[in-house]
């Protein structure tokens, strides 16, 4: 008679809800790492939020130089900042201008926003241009660009701890990790639209240009997917955007060309 097996092989069915008890134990740590960050940035001292900029900047102001474009857009990021609330006059913006042709721009601890020329060669008038940067104001108002960091510091840390550094979790893992990311980064960027807008108006007293950019830029993508980028869909930054100001009943008038300079 053959000897009974003991210890019989780990079914499918077994490994399948290990695997399930795994992500779901991952999910937890990630919305209670995510919830206690939320807290954390309010109560960053700006002298950290500052040493932190050190630490970033100096990575896009070696791709700078002091130009007559640099000094333009502080001029018009100035404009801006005259409208922001009281708490946020102490602060010290300051813009880096990047000579690449990536589309993007970044605010960055230590209030330094980043501002790539593929990204100003698509603006297309001094009102969407001002949106943008009023966009990333907005950023700074809601502690995103320290959220983010946080984020980006802790939650790895904490995978790799739960995980043992084995690959394969890992993995796993850091698959979440995006998917949770993406959509806090929707939000992120739907709440600093709004913001945006609404220092475009204290500006001009309309918001013609509010749409303009992300308009353009919906119309070179074929792919529209707004559940997996980090920043929503262009389309539906507009809907979102017009849904504003419509609601906030703001008037549209005519844009103002951008500076002959620029």
């Amino acid at each position: 008679m053959a000897p009974t097996n003991r210890n019989p092989p780990t079914s499918n069915r077994q490994l399948l809800i290990i695997l399930s008890i795994f992500l779901s134990i991952i999910l937890c740590i990630i919305w209670l790492i995510g919830l206690l960050i939320d807290n954390l940035v309010w109560i960053v001292p700006p002298d950290v939020e500052t040493k932190l900029g050190t630490l970033i900047a100096p990575t896009y102001e070696k791709l700078s130089q002091p130009s007559q474009t640099q000094d333009i857009l502080n001029q018009l990021l100035n404009k801006l900042e005259s409208n922001l609330p009281s708490e946020q006059h102490k602060r010290d913006y300051q813009i880096i201008y990047v000579p690449d042709k990536t589309v993007n721009a970044l605010a960055l601890p230590g209030d330094r926003i980043v501002i790539f020329d593929g990204l100003l060669k698509q603006a297309e008038s001094e009102n969407e241009l001002m949106m943008i940067l009023g966009h990333e104001l907005g950023h700074f108002a809601n502690r995103d660009h320290l959220r983010s960091i946080l984020r980006q510091l802790i939650l790895p840390i904490a995978l790799a701890s739960i995980t043992g550094n084995n690959d394969l979790l890992v993995s796993v893992a850091s698959g979440i990790t995006t998917f949770s990311d993406a959509k806090y980064s929707q939000s992120q960027e739907s709440q600093a639209d709004e913001i945006g807008l609404n220092l475009l108006y204290k500006t001009y007293g309309h918001v013609a240009g509010a749409t303009d950019f992300f308009n353009r830029l919906s119309k070179q993508k074929n792919i529209d997917i707004a559940f997996l980028s980090t920043h929503p869909a262009p389309q539906q930054r507009v809907k979102n955007l017009q849904r504003l100001i419509k609601q906030k009943n703001y008037k549209i008038k005519n844009v103002f060309p951008l500076p002959k300079e620029l």
